[in-house]
């Protein structure tokens, strides 16, 4: 999430002071995010060098820069035009912590991946619950909360799906180990297999290689 481009959307609609900012910016985005007042100031003094804001008015007060007001400018403007309009970067998968335990568990000798894996749902459920409750709960007039809460229980579902996959996925693969196992130990079963030369040994989980499939752009 982009806190400087935030800053910059509710300056376009006129000057504010820091603390009204936060306060916006809160309530902007459901209180889903809630926001320390000290990174936003901290925020607007690099807006500011970077000459994408500019203020006005006494800031050596008490408070400290709790009496300047803040406006954009032409070029904070044309900055958070741009932003609006560029698609972030998705090319490149995250580094999820979660799609990484289920990757490094299936190395993991005797971790019980299936278990692991449902623990990790119960909780997702757990979640999408709570989220289904406060939805329920908030007014409908609500447009932004409505939609960050929206967008989590579709983060949330997709994040479910992806472990049930994995972990019929990971039956499957075991399952055919089993069974190439079971034929190699058949007397007179000499039919060569692609999981009998494998060097990662029977007890081990398949990963998949995604390097074999990516083709390099030019």
């Amino acid at each position: 999430m982009s806190v400087r481009h935030a800053m910059l959307a509710l300056l376009s609609e006129g000057p504010k002071y820091g603390l009204q900012l936060r306060e916006e910016f809160e309530a902007r985005t459901g209180e889903v995010w809630p926001l320390n007042v000290g990174q936003v100031y901290t925020t607007l003094q690099r807006l500011e060098r970077d000459g994408l804001v500019e203020s006005e008015g006494d800031g050596d007060s008490d408070s400290g820069t709790a009496q300047k007001a803040y406006r954009i400018t032409p070029g904070g403007a044309a900055e958070l035009d741009a932003w609006l309009r560029t698609p972030p970067d998705l090319s490149s998968p995250p580094r999820d912590e979660l799609v990484m335990k289920v990757l490094v568990a299936l190395r993991v000798p005797g971790a019980g991946v299936p278990e692991i894996i449902q623990a990790h749902r119960r909780y997702l459920v757990q979640l999408m619950q709570q989220w289904t409750r406060i939805k329920e709960d908030s007014d409908p007039a609500d447009l932004s909360l409505g939609l960050a809460v929206d967008a989590e229980l579709f983060r949330l579902d997709s994040v479910v799906r992806w472990l049930d996959a994995a972990d019929g996925r990971i039956k499957r693969a075991q399952a055919d180990q089993e069974s190439s196992a079971a034929n190699r130990a058949t007397p007179g079963s000499n039919i060569p297999s692609e999981t009998s030369s494998d060097p990662r040994g029977r007890d081990q989980w398949p990963l998949p290689r995604l390097r074999a499939h990516v083709r390099t752009r030019r």
